[in-house]
């Protein structure tokens, strides 16, 4: 057992997420000035772990967010059937110009000593316009809730969005749900709402309001404003950084039972070595080092909490929880697009220690 007190009674959403949905555009290997064709991915970094805990993990899980009535959220509205998440949107209608949007991440995926391309177009984005009061909470939950989760984008994107992570918390807690954020620190967003000093405002207010926080060294240095190493000058997969760290976040948000990450040593677009670490009510656990060729490498930290979380919601040991985090994620390079296209029991056995040998 991990010693979280997930609720284990029947409910109608093991896990419900709160965030923005985009559509990604991908052009492959080939740079947008040269670009041609693009894939169209449909993600958000809460969505994300909603839609692998959904068809990955076969668990019961919901997404509260923004749609648009318009081509672009019927194709959204698609991919999310499609990934058997249920759906709590707040409507917006399009005005046939300038929105309110869906907004749009464009991202090549680069190749060897090529590192990928991230820009947006997140202008008039109906997820920032997401304000308490959006959500029926007491109705969403009213037939049980085991988990709920947001994330520091959804946080960054609008004048009252962290205000609505709040309300939500506060609501699954009372609920008897779990409460959990990414702190996905995004310095491009927030210079766009305050700056950093607003961020780590922000963000300390929901660290406040949380059972399970995920985030790396630079996110609890830069997003929570805690004082530690330079985080440049040490290698990337030394967990000792990051486990220095935990102190002081748990002193100043004592209310905070695990802190999770992944750890990343970037050779080249398409090798890393990926590890992943986590603190559990005082004990530290740290998962083996796999070296990846990476397809995709948008998505694997979002990979990771489903893991994570799904070990956390299905009772097995923290231990289990970080392999199946790991796993899960390393697994989500292997594939174009955010959302998982992994099974369980490649995750299960990859957790184990399973091997790329071909399946007969």
């Amino acid at each position: 057992m991990n010693s979280l007190n997930v609720r284990q009674d029947s409910c109608e959403l093991d896990f419900l997420a709160l965030g923005a949905l985009v559509t990604r555009l991908d052009p492959g290997v080939i740079p947008f000035r040269k670009a041609r064709s693009v894939e169209i991915h449909v993600s958000g970094g809460e969505y994300n772990v909603a839609a692998g805990l959904a068809d990955c993990f076969g668990l019961k899980t919901g997404i509260a967010t923004a749609m648009v009535n318009y081509g672009m959220g019927e194709l959204v509205q698609g991919r999310v059937r499609e990934a058997g998440v249920t759906p709590f949107y707040k409507w917006f209608e399009h005005d046939g110009v300038r929105g309110p949007n869906i907004a749009t991440v464009y991202s090549d995926r680069g190749a060897g000593v090529r590192p990928p391309v991230v820009f947006y177009n997140r202008a008039n984005e109906a997820a920032a316009l997401l304000k308490p009061g959006d959500f029926d909470w007491s109705a969403i939950f009213a037939k049980g809730l085991r988990w709920f989760h947001s994330g520091g984008i959804f946080a960054s994107l609008g004048e009252h969005t962290a205000d609505l992570i709040i309300e939500g918390m506060k609501a699954a807690r009372a609920a008897g749900a779990i409460t959990s954020f990414d702190l996905n620190y995004r310095a491009k967003l927030w210079a766009s709402v305050g700056g950093a000093e607003r961020g780590q405002k922000v963000m300390r207010g929901i660290a406040d309001n949380l059972d399970v926080l995920i985030g790396n060294e630079e996110d609890l240095q830069k997003g929570l404003g805690i004082t530690g190493p330079d985080v440049a000058s040490k290698s990337k997969l030394d967990p000792d950084t990051f486990f220095k760290l935990i102190d002081r976040v748990v002193e100043q948000h004592p209310n905070i039972k695990v802190v999770a990450t992944t750890l990343r040593e970037v050779h080249s677009t398409n090798r890393h070595d990926w590890a992943a670490v986590l603190w559990l009510n005082g004990q530290r656990y740290v998962s083996p080092t796999a070296h990846l060729d990476v397809i995709d490498r948008i998505g694997g930290g979002d990979g990771f909490g489903g893991g994570l979380l799904y070990g956390l919601l299905t009772g097995r040991s923290p231990e289990e929880s970080l392999r199946l985090g790991w796993a899960h994620g390393a697994l989500l390079t292997t594939f174009p697009g955010d959302v998982t296209m992994a099974k369980r029991d490649e995750v299960e056995a990859f957790a184990k220690g399973g091997s790329a040998r071909v399946q007969r």
